[in-house]
């Protein structure tokens, strides 16, 4: 009973990236961080709109409205940066894992101010998993009921081993700044007890010069 409740919080964990909801001004930039295991794809998924003040909402981006796509990795090196259309979806695939950042930001090639410049973007990542179309799968290579979901939880297990991956190398990480925090506060302890030790020793020789000049006097 704990194997699937274990399988289905590490599916659950991994297998959706999320849904986001921005509002900007044009040109204005705005990023987010995901965590990503390495050698994962990632799909963004996108539409954008455009304020209307006579309507006093937000309507469809007409098709002069463009977006720009940033994406680094953890090392900071570009994945992505492209412009893609007000409508449509990126795709990206993590090399290293860690902390990845996505920045978004919307330009149009007419003069904008004439609807205040405000405008939205619905955004859902999807990962892993979750970025295969498994009907267009069956489809094309004629899969029947029972070989689809075979490929699916093929698919899951690898998804799970490099969730699995990802953890251990993330404990590795944590590990390794807490040993390199210890270090530091030991090494801080030993020059902080040589300093109080050199002090004292100081001044012991101080007074006993002080007790001497005052004996001869």
């Amino acid at each position: 009973m704990a194997l699937p409740l274990l399988l289905g919080q590490l599916l659950a964990l991994m297998g959706h990236g999320g849904a986001f909801y921005l509002e900007v001004r044009e040109l204005e930039e705005k990023c987010f961080i995901q965590e990503i295991p390495d050698g994962t794809v990632v799909i963004g998924n996108y539409k954008t709109e455009l304020y209307d003040p006579a309507m006093e909402k937000y309507q469809p981006s007409p098709q002069w409205i463009n977006l720009f796509v940033f994406v680094k990795d953890p090392e900071n090196k570009n994945l992505l940066a492209r412009q893609y259309g007000p409508q449509g979806s990126f795709t990206f695939t993590s090399q290293s894992p860690g902390e990845h950042q996505i920045c978004l930001h919307l330009e149009s090639i007419r003069f904008a101010l004439f609807y205040d410049g405000k405008l939205a973007i619905h955004l859902d990542m999807q990962l892993g998993e979750h970025t295969n179309d498994y009907a267009e799968f069956a489809a094309k290579d004629k899969l029947t009921q029972l070989h689809l979901r075979l490929q699916q939880l093929v698919e899951q297990v690898e998804l799970i081993q490099k969730e699995q991956e990802y953890q251990r190398w993330r404990e590795e990480r944590f590990r390794q700044t807490s040993e390199s925090t210890n270090q530091r506060v030991l090494w801080w302890s030993i020059l902080q007890t040589l300093i109080l030790v050199a002090t004292g020793v100081w001044q012991m020789q101080h007074l006993k010069s002080f007790f001497k000049a005052k004996k001869l006097v």
